[in-house]
């Protein structure tokens, strides 16, 4: 008799990243209509609300990019090493810069153009197979792990969102368990792990200024 033959991991760990991203993708397209008329209301620190929109768009916006960038090798092996070489430019003052500029592409109607962005970009996901190599800012990595760096980055900046327009925190559970692992990882990877456990199961909170990225 003929077994059925295994699952591929591989292909489970990339519906899994593919999940994930088009939850995000789908919150972040709810929650942006609700900030219609106050875009120039306070978002996260120096942005206003269209500022972080926009911002938050360039998660889906650099995997449409960098699809067109293919590279030759993988430099960067998983989500958490991203965001460790990307430390130095997620500090860089162009980071603002750029989330205004983004937030001003939108145009007059930001929620029409994030929708239409996110479509755009979903497609592009589901034609895919996760192994791509593409060209980031620190180098190739696989479509698959890339992925899982634009979810973390859409499911954060979407809770920004939600809280600065005093909305519920209804992160999708496949986008918090992937943002949760990367968040993880990184607070193991460097020594922060001790006050996230104790902050985490209702000790005193975290330090100031505390920060895995």
């Amino acid at each position: 008799m003929a077994r059925n033959p295994r699952p591929d991991p591989r292909r489970r760990s990339w519906r899994d990243a593919r999940r994930a991203f088009t939850d995000a993708a789908h919150w972040f397209v709810q929650v942006v209509p609700l900030a219609a008329g106050r875009w120039s209301s306070p978002g996260l620190g120096e942005w206003d609300l269209r500022a972080l929109v926009g911002h938050t768009s360039r998660a889906l916006l650099t995997v449409e990019t960098y699809l067109d960038r293919p590279a030759p090798t993988v430099q960067v092996g998983s989500a958490a090493d991203y965001f460790r070489a990307t430390r130095a430019i997620a500090a860089s003052p162009d980071v603002a810069g750029r989330g205004r500029q983004a937030g001003c592409a939108l145009g007059d109607d930001p929620a029409g153009a994030v929708t239409a962005i996110a479509d755009r970009v979903l497609q592009l996901i589901g034609s895919s197979s996760g192994t791509e190599v593409v060209t980031t800012v620190v180098g190739g990595m696989r479509l698959e792990d890339y992925l899982r760096t634009r979810t973390f980055e859409l499911t954060v900046h979407t809770a920004d969102l939600a809280a600065a327009l005093s909305e519920p925190l209804d992160v999708p559970a496949t986008a918090a368990a992937q943002t949760l692992q990367i968040i993880s990882d990184l607070a193991v990877a460097n020594a922060l792990a001790g006050p996230l456990l104790l902050a985490a199961t209702g000790r005193p909170g975290l330090p100031a200024g505390y920060s895995v990225l």
